[in-house]
């Protein structure tokens, strides 16, 4: 079974970089032809996608948030690591890892094979 569990801090502040950590168990992220992304949802908003790693270890960033966002694996962890900086309160949402096996990027749900359960990020100015 296939397990993805985000953690990090619950509350961050205006200006501050904001570091997620995602790790995999079940599968390895260095398995072949999947993308792990993360994504986000603020509230009363529909999901975002913010970027992802690919197997081999290439990155792909929404153009929106790209100047912002990094993200990074250990593949001794099976972990993925997602970094925002200069973060505001409109960066306040539940962000998700999960993973699938293309490359094209989507913001429905069941497009994806695996998800997390969320991690709730407030910023606060």
């Amino acid at each position: 079974q296939v397990r993805l569990q985000e953690s990090g801090p619950g509350l961050v502040k205006s200006s501050q970089t904001l570091s997620l950590t995602c790790t995999v168990s079940g599968a390895s992220i260095t398995t072949a032809y999947y993308y792990w992304s993360w994504v986000r949802r603020p509230p009363g908003k529909e999901l975002e996608w913010i970027g992802h790693i690919s197997d081999s270890g290439s990155t792909f960033y929404n153009p929106s948030l790209e100047s912002r966002t990094s993200i990074s694996r250990d593949t001794s962890k099976n972990q993925l690591t997602l970094q925002l900086s200069s973060v505001t309160p409109e960066d306040t949402a539940v962000y998700y890892c999960a993973s699938r096996k293309s490359p094209i990027i989507t913001i429905i749900e069941r497009e994806y094979e695996y998800w997390g359960q969320g991690t709730q990020v407030t910023v606060s100015s």
